[in-house]
């Protein structure tokens, strides 16, 4: 897997990017580093509007908006009536999520491994109108247990079927082809959360089967922050699912007692769009596709297990990891210590990692005990010399403050 891109390729990704000068980045699960392609696309458009003005530029670009659709609906292998693009992630998935009809004692079928910013809004849509919030069981080594979902949606027939395709605070990666499978036997919506996975594993909404699957560009897609974008099957679009809130974008008003929603995902639009980060977005996934998905996969699966292995030789460190197949977001735990201040300490020595904490997510580590971590997120640009630095910069810490 370390042969996924040859040095050459890797020298030529880090020399696109700019950050790659300044630090080690290791928090690509939060927020990747751009390369030049995606800088220049949003330089250029910003640059575009303060000469001719916003509603000009966007029309002297036209095509290449346009072309957002087409290469996002590439990505997944979809069709661009099926893309709708959004502020970000969350944006996408709330939208999804406003668009279906719920009424008191409705389900909705979730998992323990989820964001906490999902969770408050079934927490808010219980409160609203009295809905349900049920958890699936885990398997003993991880991750979502496919007889009890399939149990579950035919006992419960919930009304929604929530997904986190890769949760924040573990490398799990939920098995979401075999969950397309089973729930396509029901009618329940069944709604993918991949922002995690966009630019890090090659999706397949064709066979993912989900109604709905939420993007952002700013992590493993190595896109603008403040973008994101959601798939629409034509199954969510037959049903006649619109967002609660829905402007002239994704309408077009009848009279004054009713409108008619666009046929295509475009319902799902705000008719005010920073077409600069749309672009840096469409930037983004055309050097995702040019550098190959599989490829990308094969080289980030690689550093995350060289960098666990690394870990794992360290004395007194919890990894956090539990799931039969694992991706690149590696959290550990450091018992006994700061861990907000090693990453402090870290960012001093230009090394950025994250702290992941329990309110992030509801259940982080329930099963070991732990209310903070560090996590590490390499991609397919970063070095096993990166790695080994950071390392060793990490037992020197760990020393330090013993």
């Amino acid at each position: 897997m370390s042969n996924a891109f040859s040095d050459h390729e890797i020298n030529n990704f880090r020399m696109d990017t700019p950050g790659c000068i300044n630090v080690i980045h290791l928090n690509n699960a939060g927020a990747a580093l751009m390369p030049q392609p995606v800088i220049d696309a949003i330089q250029q458009h910003i640059k575009l509007e303060s000469e001719f003005g916003g509603y000009e530029a966007a029309a002297i670009v036209e095509n290449q908006i346009k072309d957002f659709y087409r290469v996002s609906a590439k990505m997944l292998n979809t069709d661009a009536r099926n893309i709708a693009f959004t502020a970000n992630a969350t944006d996408a998935y709330t939208r999804a999520l406003s668009s279906i009809p719920f009424a008191k004692g409705d389900i909705i079928l979730t998992t323990t491994n989820d964001y906490s910013s999902n969770l408050i809004n079934f927490i808010s849509l219980h409160k609203r109108f009295g809905v349900e919030v049920k958890l699936l069981k885990n398997t003993p080594a991880g991750g979502i247990d496919l007889e009890d979902l399939d149990e579950q949606l035919m006992v419960l027939s919930p009304k929604l079927l929530s997904i986190t395709h890769i949760p924040t605070n573990s490398g799990l990666v939920q098995p979401v082809y075999e969950i397309g499978k089973i729930v396509e036997k029901y009618d329940t919506v069944y709604l993918l959360d991949a922002c995690q996975s966009v630019g890090q594993i090659e999706l397949d909404v064709k066979h993912l089967k989900c109604d709905f699957l939420s993007v952002t560009s700013r992590k493993f897609l190595r896109g603008p922050r403040g973008a994101g974008f959601l798939y629409v099957s034509d199954r969510a679009l037959q049903l006649g699912l619109e967002p609660l809130f829905i402007d002239l974008r994704g309408a077009t008003l009848v009279d004054k007692h009713h409108y008619v929603a666009k046929t295509d995902a475009t319902r799902f639009e705000d008719w005010e769009t920073a077409y600069a980060l749309l672009l840096g977005t469409k930037a983004a996934i055309t050097y995702y596709l040019n550098a190959g998905p599989d490829k990308v996969w094969r080289r980030t699966s690689y550093l995350a297990a060289y960098t666990r292995s690394k870990l794992k030789e360290m004395p007194g460190l919890l990894l956090l990891d539990k799931a039969p197949e694992l991706c690149s977001l590696i959290t550990y735990a450091i018992p006994g210590f700061n861990v907000e201040k090693l990453k402090t300490d870290l960012h001093a020595k230009n090394i950025n990692v994250v702290t992941s904490r329990r309110e992030y997510d509801t259940f982080f580590d329930d099963t070991k005990g732990e209310e903070w971590g560090l996590r590490v997120s390499p991609h397919y640009y970063n070095t096993e010399a990166e790695i080994d630095i950071f390392i060793e910069e990490l037992k020197s810490l760990i020393l330090q403050a013993s």
